[in-house]
């Protein structure tokens, strides 16, 4: 041992540096323990390969976006496609089929919560009783009727860009996946509006004659008390609907070659040109109605032109021209962005709304009284949002000088994770977290549960998915050069 100790140190320092600092954990030990968890997960935690956000420490309760039944799954991230992209990741990272395996199972779970409309919604119900209420596409004849396909939080977007990626990386060999991802792909383009947009939710595809091509406009007046209007086939921004819908489509453009998904991309960001208000407030609203004005969504979400939702348009707008070259996308930036920054709040933010025509920042009281004035806002939703406008203002120059990358795709180039002190520290971090089932449990509460209910240990799928991120990069990390 001391020959080779200074036969290193003749002819390297780094033969020192290797010998004093050894990896907490191996790699082979971190390889077992994280497949001791994904088996507890897969078995415990999950319900037929599908997930939840939280669960308490003893599994007796479990949440999503609400209370949940042991029976339930949930879609909306960070539910049961954000786990499925997590194993799809390790076995990418790790080459090891068992978590191939783990997410077909996954994928699998979303077959079986695909709506007769295409979609999804934001739960999964497994249960038999449960799924008679629900017009589940595998379940033939004995399908129920709800059959509201949800765009709203990258719901159906999220579950269809999963099943995509494990597609594939199945290399369509499952035709039951294949198949899924076809019928929502399909239904989704029956579901563009003529002037290219989507709604927040659908079960109905759209008749042409019923929505007209128009431009943004100003409507003449607008109630300022909710009218109780069904918004839900507006055009709509809001929760980035249209851009992770544009997103999805141009992935399965680059993935099964078919030029129509591209031009359902193209046509949605005509719509996102279409939709941009005039002078004096060059932007753009959460959600428009058939005559592409501002109308009202939720009691919170009146019409006006919103500081939020125009940053992901305009961003939406830079990676459509990226990925596709068309130079169009470009021309609504600059006056939008000039609007915007003229408009910015003394704190630097953005109000969420600002008054059509007046410019004049709209808020809410707690009553959910409209007013000028932000001194008693309900705590449960943003109407002030940080600025993403200098950022912006960067990447549309960067683009400008470097131009498109027709090439690009959600789906980069597979690299293999680099082996470095952080990771390795992260991962011993993550195995000394994990207990003895191979949990890891947080302490956080739960949101949805009776006001005596206090759990103060919890499962969460975030954690989950981060972990297996972690650990599954450091198993299949090769040497720092």
């Amino acid at each position: 041992m001391i020959r080779q100790l200074l036969f290193c140190l003749a002819t390297t320092s780094l033969c020192l540096s290797q010998l004093a600092a050894q990896p907490p954990v191996s790699q082979l030990e971190a390889a077992t323990l994280l497949k001791r968890a994904v088996n507890f997960y897969r078995q415990d935690v999950a319900i037929e390969g599908g997930y939840l956000w939280r669960y308490s420490a003893d599994l007796s309760r479990r949440e999503g976006e609400g209370k949940a039944s042991p029976t339930t799954a949930w879609v909306q991230p960070p539910g049961t496609p954000s786990v499925g992209n997590a194993l799809l990741n390790a076995y990418r990272n790790t080459a090891d089929k068992f978590y191939l395996d783990a997410a077909t199972e996954v994928a699998q779970a979303l077959v079986r919560g695909q709506l007769a409309s295409g979609g999804w919604d934001y739960r999964i119900e497994f249960s038999p009783q449960a799924r008679q209420r629900y017009a589940y596409r595998v379940d033939g004849e004995q399908a129920g009727s709800r059959n509201v396909t949800t765009l709203d939080d990258n719901t159906t977007q999220s579950a269809l860009s999963f099943l995509m990626r494990i597609d594939r990386q199945l290399e369509q060999s499952d035709k039951q996946i294949h198949g899924a991802v076809m019928f929502a792909l399909e239904s989704l383009l029956k579901a563009q509006y003529p002037n290219g947009a989507w709604p927040q939710r659908y079960s109905e595809f759209p008749q042409a004659d019923k929505f007209p091509v128009h431009k943004a406009g100003y409507p003449e007046s607008w109630p300022r008390k909710h009218p109780e209007s069904d918004y839900r086939n507006y055009y709509t921004f809001n929760d980035n609907t249209i851009a992770d819908t544009i997103r999805v489509m141009l992935d399965a453009a680059v993935i099964y070659q078919q030029p129509r998904f591209r031009a359902a991309a193209l046509m949605a960001g005509d719509f996102i040109i279409l939709a941009q208000m005039p002078e004096p407030q060059p932007a753009w609203a959460q959600q428009y109605n058939n005559k592409c004005q501002p109308a009202w969504a939720r009691r919170f979400e009146p019409p006006a032109v919103t500081g939020g939702e125009s940053q992901g348009v305009m961003l939406t707008l830079l990676e459509l021209y990226r990925r596709t070259g068309e130079s169009r996308f470009l021309e609504p930036i600059p006056p939008a962005l000039k609007y915007l920054e003229s408009s910015t709040l003394a704190n630097g933010q953005l109000a969420r709304f600002y008054e059509l025509k007046t410019n004049r920042p709209l808020y809410f009281t707690r009553q959910y009284e409209l007013v000028y004035h932000d001194r008693d806002l309900p705590t449960h939703y943003g109407f002030k949002v940080g600025s993403k406008l200098a950022r912006i203002r960067q990447h549309y120059d960067r683009l400008l000088k470097s131009g498109a990358d027709k090439t690009a795709s959600s789906y980069s180039q597979f690299n293999q994770p680099q082996m470095s002190k952080s990771l390795a520290l992260q991962a011993a971090e993550i195995i000394a977290a994990m207990d003895k089932r191979g949990a890891w449990v947080d302490e956080a509460e739960l949101r949805y549960q009776s006001d005596d209910d206090n759990t103060t240990h919890v499962i969460q799928t975030p954690t989950l998915i981060h972990n297996v991120e972690v650990l599954s990069q450091y198993i299949g990390a090769r040497p720092k050069p």
